[in-house]
């Protein structure tokens, strides 16, 4: 690796220059903001022996739902990757954890669990405020871009655009970080079109499927310390590392790219879920119809409705005639500009009123409908960044659970049937009972899966531990559908909906027509109590789905075993994860 393409060299780009007035600037409103100097922070002992240049200080921590909120943690914001690697040695000495904290765009415990204080030993490396450079990485076969962990998605698609660039689909939040996006294989929603012909340098899959070269820091055992290691993507090593769960630090990451594409996304909210989600035979606007036409759709399916708000991306080179252009991304300010009191009190009136929960569902719909008439937003046309990137930190902030469908392309729509039914089902059983769990939209996106021959130019290996890695003895499965089904926190009966829901998808899902696994950020392995709590889900369910139809030497307890030896002192985990991330 050149010298000028080093993780140690004078970024092209930094994220405090390239940023402008986005919602990067709106995510500081819910980023815990306060810190406190080792010299304040008389409640709790401080971490031993620090190297005296680390800049490290408590803060607070609240994940995407605020399903997990500390009021204080210590933390550490490094001012360069050896700074990095100087607090990891530190804490492998004094037997202390470091846990990576990027956007806290997350869900699921794999990195903080509600159980941690300053009492704990363990210190958050926050890599946003430092570990933010970014520059082309020129002299390969197709363009790449060199971001380090803390680059938030947004920062990431702009400087690339700039240079005519892009990715085929990517998370719909711009505040997500590298960092986070290589923990949990994050992912837009696209297959395909029919007739469509994949561009070099694009892939459908999850965003884990487009690293070229990833440094990390990890044990050396030559040096007997923790080291930056550089790891190519045909490196044994990289398909356990680029799809990781917190499990190890990245601090800087190569992604291919391809030409930037032109996107139209069309809003539709008049058809009614009967047809849109209906059987395999339904003639008409089905999902299936709209990924053979564009191949890429979004369903947000409001509670106690009947016609769900679809959104259909196409690649459109030339603007429509009847398209608004648009030159920034985020424009549906009607669905992601919500107060925190207007959030307040939607809380409430689902989880004190519980009855009002249709109201609120139509509401939402009506909400919707009304704004994408009002902003002239229900058919857009721009750089693809503008069109993909639609939720900013100041939407409505619920929690969800999440999970991957792997299936044959020609499967999507009774995938999809099978599911809307259930759901209806299990909707109308609940509240036969009283009870209205889910109060916030089901949302549904179709995939592609991780192919190793979507890697340009090179020999690669899927990523082990990716939600949607190709099934080996299933090379019929092409696609992924992903479900979420969303609700406020602490919503009556939500974790019992979620866990006879999960139980269903993994008794329908199964044999040679499909499988089914976990969305790495979201809930699931419910119990009525609670998610993330299913022994057997954890240390049964999860291992088997990414070992069946695959060999010994890709599954489960190989990826494990990799990453084990990359932190044989484990010193990037926490109790979750230890429980999870053990050989079977």
């Amino acid at each position: 690796m050149s010298s000028d393409n080093s993780p140690q060299a004078k970024p092209e780009l930094s994220r405090r220059r390239f940023l402008k007035s986005s919602a990067i600037v709106s995510a500081a409103a819910w980023v815990p903001a306060f810190r406190v100097g080792i010299a304040e922070a008389s409640d709790c002992v401080p971490p031993p022996n620090l190297p005296a240049h680390l800049n490290v200080f408590k803060q607070g921590f609240e994940n995407w739902s605020k399903g997990i909120v500390i009021d204080s943690l210590w933390t550490c914001a490094p001012r360069s990757v050896q700074e990095c690697v100087d607090l990891v040695n530190w804490a492998a000495a004094q037997g202390w954890q470091v846990r990576p904290r990027g956007a806290m765009h997350n869900w699921s415990p794999i990195h903080v669990t509600a159980d941690m204080d300053c009492q704990t030993q363990v210190i958050l490396l926050n890599t946003v405020d430092y570990l933010a450079n970014i520059s082309m990485d020129y002299g390969r076969a197709l363009p790449a871009v060199r971001a380090q962990a803390g680059v938030y998605m947004e920062d990431l698609l702009g400087f690339v655009e700039a240079h005519n660039l892009g990715m085929t689909a990517v998370p719909a939040p711009g505040d997500v970080t590298v960092g986070g996006v290589l923990a949990v294989d994050a992912h837009g929603t696209a297959v395909p079109a029919v007739g469509e012909q994949r561009a070099p340098g694009h892939s459908y899959g999850s965003l884990s499927n487009l690293v070229l070269e990833v440094t990390i820091v990890a044990w050396d055992k030559k040096a007997n310390a923790y080291t930056l290691q550089t790891i190519d993507r045909r490196d044994r090593d990289a398909a356990a590392v680029i799809t990781n769960l917190g499990r190890l630090l990245v601090v800087e990451a190569v992604f291919q790219l391809g030409e930037n594409q032109k996107l139209r996304c069309q809003s539709f909210t008049d058809i009614h879920v009967d047809e849109l989600l209906g059987p395999p035979e339904t003639k008409g606007r089905t999902v299936a119809h709209y990924l053979d036409k564009a191949g890429r759709m979004e369903v947000i399916w409001f509670p106690f409705t009947d016609k769900p708000w679809l959104k259909v991306w196409s690649v459109a080179p030339k603007k429509p005639l009847f398209s608004r252009e648009v030159t920034e991304p985020y424009n549906y300010p009607f669905s992601d500009n919500m107060p925190d009191e207007i959030e307040e009190m939607a809380r409430s009136l689902t989880r004190d009123n519980k009855a009002s929960t249709p109201l609120f569902g139509q509401m939402m719909y009506n909400v919707s409908t009304a704004g994408l008439l009002a902003t002239q937003s229900a058919d857009i046309w721009g750089d693809s960044k503008n069109v993909l990137l639609y939720i900013k930190p100041s939407t409505l902030r619920i929690d969800a659970s999440g999970y991957a469908v792997l299936t044959r392309r020609s499967n999507v729509q009774r995938v999809i049937h099978d599911f809307a039914e259930k759901f209806k089902d299990m909707v109308a059983a609940y509240e036969a009972m009283g009870e209205y769990p889910i109060n916030m939209p089901v949302e549904i996106r179709v995939t592609g899966l991780d192919q190793p021959d979507e890697v340009d130019g090179i020999s690669a290996e899927a990523p082990m531990l990716s939600a949607v890695r190709p099934v080996e003895q299933h090379p019929e499965w092409d696609v992924a559908v992903w479900f979420d089904c969303l609700s406020f926190v602490g919503t009556d009966m939500a974790h019992a909906f979620n866990a006879e829901m999960e139980q269903w998808l993994h008794s329908r899902f199964k044999g040679d027509e499909a499988m089914v696994r976990p969305e790495w950020s979201k809930g699931w392995a419910y119990l009525p109590e609670a998610a993330w709590t299913d022994t057997d889900y954890l240390s049964r369910v999860i291992p088997q789905g990414h070992s069946d139809g695959r060999p010994q030497s890709s599954g489960w307890n190989a990826a494990i075993r990799r990453l084990d030896k990359l932190d044989p002192l484990r010193v990037f985990t926490n109790d979750f994860i230890d429980a999870l991330m053990q050989q079977r």
